[in-house]
């Protein structure tokens, strides 16, 4: 760890980072955001460039850039409130995304991370609905024995070289918001995610009744992904996790709360981030993170986040 003289802030090394991940290999889940495909393909395959082109196909009003002070959920919605009176317009927005994404192209280099992820047998989790990363590692979509299946919500839907058991079983790729193969399970507007915390609710709140004897694991599994949330210790990276995160914070809230009541059940989590100390909202973001029992780890660059730390 050092501290940067430009900087009031202590960052880590690469080499510190690749320690804590080596040391954790047995309990490992990593959540990943569209940072990597920033990093590797920069805006080719840009979230705010397919929702200002939704933008311009679907309203009325022109609109060149998407203006600061709205989130990309509220961006959708104001898409959406213009077209209300539209019959069926939420799942044309949908299979348009779809149709934009499935044109998307991985960058192979990005495999520097994946393969390395894979190479601790350990999930990967993606707020992200693309497809990139199983064209990447030419992976097969799969799902867990057993499981009941809904193309609104593909939660036991998983991208793997082998099938599992279970979502803690070895590596696979999960979507938490939706996926490019199932377009009505693309959650893109507000009410949309209120009805996966909705779907979460049930599952996560079965557990909270649940007293186990010394014998047992108070998690009931679901075989769903959100198995991996409270039952991995979790890297996240590439991912904002800002205010506007609605969903994922509030699964974070929750899997804080089950670990406070059942502590000897609690796993650990690190937010690895470019040190920003000039950016006011990181201290609305650490507060929360901290809140929730996350780590944040701070680095000095990109090239350390997405590079550096897996070669």
């Amino acid at each position: 760890m050092k501290l940067n003289s430009q900087r009031t802030i202590m960052v880590k090394t690469a080499a510190e980072i690749k320690e804590l991940l080596f040391n954790h290999k047995n309990d490992l889940g990593f959540i990943l955001g569209n940072g990597i495909n920033l990093h590797y393909q920069k805006d080719n395959v840009s979230w705010y460039n397919l929702l200002l082109n939704l933008w311009k196909t679907h309203a009325d009003e022109p609109m060149d850039e998407i203006p600061e002070g709205i989130s990309f959920i509220e961006f959708y919605d104001a898409l959406g409130l213009q077209n209300v009176t539209q019959s069926g317009f939420s799942t044309q927005l949908q299979k348009d995304v779809k149709a934009k994404m499935l044109d998307w192209q991985p960058d192979d280099a990005q495999n520097l991370i994946l393969d390395n992820i894979k190479s601790f047998n350990a999930p990967i989790l993606t707020t992200n609905f693309d497809d990139l990363i199983p064209k990447s590692m030419k992976l097969a979509p799969h799902r867990i024995p057993n499981t009941s299946f809904t193309d609104h919500y593909p939660w036991a839907t998983y991208y793997a070289n082998n099938e599992l058991n279970s979502p803690l079983d070895g590596f696979g790729v999960w979507y938490m918001n939706g996926m490019v193969k199932y377009h009505r399970s693309i959650k893109l507007g507000l009410s949309e995610y209120m009805g996966n915390v909705e779907r979460a609710r049930k599952m996560i709140n079965n557990n909270y009744g649940y007293i186990p004897n010394n014998k047992t694991n108070p998690w009931v599994q679901n075989n769903t992904w959100i198995d991996i949330i409270f039952n991995k210790s979790l890297c996240i990276f590439g991912l904002s996790l800002d205010e506007t995160e609605v969903f994922f914070r509030w699964l974070l809230i929750q899997r804080a709360k089950f670990f406070k009541r059942f502590p000897k059940y609690s796993h650990k989590a690190w937010y690895i981030m470019k040190a920003e100390d000039k950016n006011p909202k990181m201290v609305g973001k650490k507060f929360f993170l901290k809140s929730v029992g996350i780590e944040v780890i701070e680095v000095e660059n990109y090239s350390v986040l997405y590079e550096d730390i897996w070669k």
